[in-house]
């Protein structure tokens, strides 16, 4: 039985895995970790994963960013693994991370979805040959009107696959509104929409002269998401120490 501990078990994310692995058979949320208690889960919840006293052989967070470096100093110091969902995280974060691998294994990955990660694979494809055949790219991403940081960091992992594919060098423009110029062939335009209930939706554009190509994903459920996150904390337990992503979950 794999033993889970919940980080941010009150959020959105958090509820939908309660409910997913309430299902699943070899795994169990032994405990959560939320700041709030407005949920009553039927697991016991502490104010951080210091204060737990549970036993237990994963973390799966989703939280938000500024729990992050907290979670990785007790995740160290307690010696578990963590499947690190949260986005929006800082260069310094970043490397608190890095350095947080090399005593357990962390797997961190912008989006928990399979799809978004074979789309990762094909936009890498696309950015290969199209780049040097002169093709701008540009990627929108829309969410639901209370996700926090902006751009995703689905967008973003979206830009460096382009980004490096395409041989590196490309500025990552947000905002052109200051700008009176036309668009320098070294840019990777992101734009953020903002709305409703949107669960997320991404499109990775590459225009050239008289025909556009087009990658998109769509999700239409938080449960994909989720499902990538169960999967991932399956593929942690017993690891060693290392930084790990979606396609070490994928090529098994």
């Amino acid at each position: 039985m794999i033993r889970v501990i919940m980080h941010g078990c009150d959020g959105r994310m958090g509820q939908v895995i309660t409910g997913l692995i309430a299902q699943q058979d070899g795994m169990e949320i032994v405990a959560g970790v939320d700041v709030s208690d407005r949920v009553k889960n039927e697991y016991p919840v502490f104010k951080s994963l210091k204060e737990c006293s549970i036993e237990a052989d994963v973390v799966i967070d989703f939280a938000s960013a500024k729990a992050v470096d907290g979670l990785l100093d007790d995740c160290a110091a307690k010696g578990l693994p963590c499947v690190l969902c949260t986005t929006g995280l800082s260069e310094e974060q970043i490397a608190h991370v890095q350095r947080t691998a090399e005593k357990v294994a962390i797997l961190r990955s912008a989006n928990m979805s399979l799809g978004i990660n074979l789309l990762l694979k094909l936009v890498r494809e696309a950015a290969a040959t199209l780049a040097d055949a002169g093709f701008d790219m540009e990627i929108v991403e829309k969410h639901h009107n209370q996700k926090l940081d902006a751009p995703s960091g689905t967008a973003l992992a979206l830009a460096d696959a382009v980004n490096e594919a395409a041989g590196g060098g490309y500025a990552y423009v947000y905002d052109r509104t200051g700008r009176r110029e036309k668009r320098p062939a070294k840019e990777i335009g992101i734009s953020s929409v903002r709305g409703g209930t949107i669960v997320g939706d991404h499109d990775v554009i590459f225009a050239g002269t008289d025909e556009v190509l087009t990658f998109s994903h769509t999700a239409y459920s938080r449960a994909v998401f989720a499902k990538g996150a169960i999967q991932a904390a399956r593929f942690l337990w017993n690891k060693s120490a290392g930084l790990y992503d979606m396609n070490d979950v994928i090529e098994g």
